[in-house]
């Protein structure tokens, strides 16, 4: 009889627990990323009163006979299962669909993991949780602005006055047509010639703008020339040619001249690059019975400050600068786990590896198995409250069973004593 007393204190014990669990469970329903957590029962050693015997040719055999000591906690842990998605109007705010977690800094050279995507950007430009822990990812090639999502991670920076170097201009290409119908005899300049400005950067990100003078100079031979001129003071710029096309279908043929590769050369008095070489292009013109119409694209670049970021689903974090480009400036890292339900909470939404869990597989977001990024959202608990709420009375019709018990084997403990008085 007093082995029924201990059985039952272990459910109540064990039944507590439980609630404790669903309790967790409901006061964290509006947490964002989090993971209810769910609890198994296992049952204790049982006392054997018989040991099971073989059948034989008299008889079937006999199965064994035993007594349960109660029950125990198996396991409580997470239930892995997403989150819906409540969209937010940061675009820093990351959820992720699918499997994995983000990586962040502990601050102490250590890693922690999270489903929480509730990220800022700090005073120092770091991109942080909640908690002020930077978040980790890959930054671009200083050189050539790739992301290599198999180097060290390192904290994510988006330095609010971040700006892009300026590009010195080095290619100009011209595309478009020149009027076949203007005359080289022609006394008049307008009636022979056409002007293009173009806009040249020198290594400082300094505006440049150069005149390049079309004019074309043998009506029997489909010939123009081009100089290059500057009214800006302080600058001095060289570069001429000769253009040729084809008389019968108006096409480029080749250009010669004193800059005969369409080279010209700025020298600079304001401290940038000098002299600077620009090549020029002219393969993209033709001349035609038709209006003139240039069109100049060039690859050099003014410095930019950043205006905005956005983040893709890989990831990939893109800087808009001011002069209209856009640059990756980092990569967001996301890590998996071969058993995430065995992760131990830390509090804060961290959670940190255990031997159970595995190590982390760091990878880009998209990629081997792990789930997507949906910028501007975050994902919800996924705690269901009607299933807690079920739970809640079956841990309680649990816990009043268990008592129930240690009443009966108390009053029949107590009908014992009272048959000696008898």
């Amino acid at each position: 009889m007093m082995r029924s007393l201990f059985t039952a204190i272990s459910g109540l014990s064990n039944y507590q627990t439980f609630m404790d669990v669903i309790g967790n469970n409901i006061a964290n329903v509006n947490t964002t990323g989090f993971k209810a957590a769910r609890v198994t029962f296992q049952d204790l050693l049982s006392q054997t009163l018989r040991y099971s015997t073989a059948p034989n040719a008299q008889n079937g055999g006999t199965s064994p006979i035993q007594v349960g000591e109660g029950t125990r906690i198996g396991s409580i842990s997470l239930v892995p299962a997403e989150g819906n998605l409540q969209t937010t109007q940061s675009p820093t705010d990351l959820a992720i669909q699918g499997d994995g977690f983000f990586v962040l800094s502990d601050g102490q050279g250590g890693r922690v993991y999270t489903r929480d995507g509730s990220f800022t950007v700090s005073s120092n430009g770091y991109l942080v949780d909640a908690n002020g822990q930077p978040v980790l990812g890959w930054a671009p090639n200083p050189t050539t602005g790739l992301i290599d999502p198999t180097k060290p991670l390192q904290p994510l920076v988006i330095p609010a006055n971040s700006q892009t170097l300026a590009q010195a201009t080095s290619q100009v290409t011209f595309t478009g047509n020149l009027d076949q119908r203007l005359d080289a005899t022609a006394t008049n300049a307008s009636d022979k010639s056409t002007q293009e400005t173009i806009d040249v950067y020198d290594s400082l990100g300094r505006d440049h703008q150069i005149t390049i003078t079309f004019e074309k100079t043998n009506n029997a031979s489909n010939s123009w020339s081009w100089t290059a001129s500057t009214t800006e003071t302080g600058v001095t710029v060289s570069g001429s040619g000769t253009l040729t096309f084809d008389p019968t279908t108006g096409a480029y043929v080749n250009s010669s001249g004193t800059s005969p590769n369409g080279t010209l050369s700025l020298t600079l008095g304001n401290g940038a690059t000098s002299p600077q070489s620009v090549n020029l292009s002219f393969t993209g013109l033709t001349q035609l019975a038709s209006s003139t119409s240039l069109a100049v694209n060039s690859d050099g670049e003014a410095p930019g400050q950043l205006t905005s970021i956005g983040i893709d689903a890989n990831g990939v974090i893109t800087g808009t600068f001011s002069d209209g480009l856009n640059r990756p400036i980092g990569q967001v890292a996301t890590a998996t786990f071969a058993n995430p339900q065995a992760l131990l909470r830390l509090g804060g939404n961290d959670l940190t590896a255990t031997p159970s869990s595995g190590n982390p597989i760091i990878g880009a977001p998209g990629t081997g198995g792990r789930g997507t990024l949906s910028s501007g959202s975050l994902e919800m608990s996924n705690v269901d409250l009607a299933q807690e709420f079920t739970n809640m009375i079956v841990a309680e019709r649990g816990f009043q069973a268990s008592s129930r018990v240690i009443t009966v084997s108390d009053q029949i403990l107590q009908d014992l004593v009272n048959l000696k008085q008898q």
